[in-house]
């Protein structure tokens, strides 16, 4: 009896600590191998290089780094004067092509009225093949012309969509080459949280499920889930000298779970500061689901 009543208070604190520690462990266990969230979380965005569609000189810079702007303000000027030119150069052949059109339309309507025992048909084709050859030559004229105004207009750089300029130094003076990036513009309509979830979690994931987004920096944000990815690269498998499928032979004991890239839609009207790049902690709340339509 004196041992019975010694080991009852061990047995009370065994069942009591099993009882406590039990729940706890299921809890860790679905919340860190079958709850849907992740830590491997980044800020992302559309990144748009903008380049100059001409060359030349930069004559005026109507922005700073960092700044936000709008879509089709001027953010810099080249030096107009070489565009100027190449539209009166062009305004000017246009003018002598019109001429000339004219006159060989003036020769083939008198032609066209001779009679066949004055002029041969021999000279009636040679007179309207000219005069073809004028209206071509005319309206090639008119398109170098809008080519012209056109380089002209592009002399202006405007800014192709809504958001903030980085990574941006330049000054006037420095020439720029048509087609070269001077500047990258961050767009801030397509400001997301991308998270990557192991693919265990994935089926637990759906399409307007409520997202809570928590940046390392202290942050607190509210999403939805926009999309899933339906693929990513295979790196066992590659493309053998014979185009057939090369997969590497080794396995690993160990195989860790795919990350599946999952799109996360930000509810909030502060979504210009974040940063993108930055780290993000998702949690996925499957309870708040929206049912479907």
């Amino acid at each position: 009896m004196t041992i019975m009543s010694s080991m009852f208070p061990r047995v009370m604190l065994t069942v009591l600590v099993v009882s406590v520690a039990a729940p706890v462990g299921i809890g860790m266990w679905e919340h860190y191998e079958t709850a849907p969230w992740t830590r491997d979380g980044r800020v992302r965005a559309d990144i748009i290089a903008v380049a100059p569609d001409v060359s030349g000189l930069v004559d005026e810079v109507l922005i700073k780094d960092n700044q936000l702007v709008h879509k089709g303000d001027v953010m810099l000027r080249l030096d107009p004067e070489r565009f100027r030119l190449a539209v009166s150069q062009a305004e000017a052949a246009l003018a002598s092509r019109k001429a000339a059109a004219e006159k060989a339309g003036g020769d083939r309507a008198r032609y066209e009225k001779l009679s066949e025992g004055v002029v041969s048909q021999q000279q009636r084709e040679a007179v309207r093949a000219a005069d073809l050859q004028a209206k071509a030559l005319y309206n090639q004229a008119a398109a170098d012309l809008a080519i012209a105004r056109l380089n002209l207009d592009r002399s202006e750089l405007r800014a192709p969509a809504s958001g903030r300029v980085t990574n941006f130094d330049l000054r006037p003076g420095a020439y720029v080459a048509a087609g070269r990036g001077i500047m990258a513009l961050i767009d801030t309509e397509t400001v997301h949280v991308e998270g990557y979830f192991e693919e265990t979690k994935i089926p637990r994931i759906h399409v307007g499920d409520v997202v809570d987004v928590k940046l390392m920096g202290g942050a607190k944000l509210r999403g939805r889930i926009e999309s899933i990815a339906r693929g990513i690269e295979d790196r066992d498998r590659t493309l053998g000298s014979s185009l057939l499928a090369s997969v590497n032979p080794s396995f690993s004991w160990v195989r860790l779970a795919q990350r599946i890239p999952v799109r996360v839609r930000i509810e909030s009207k502060d979504i210009d500061r974040l940063i993108v790049g930055t780290t993000a902690t998702i949690q996925v709340h499957v309870q708040n689901r929206v049912p479907p339509g």
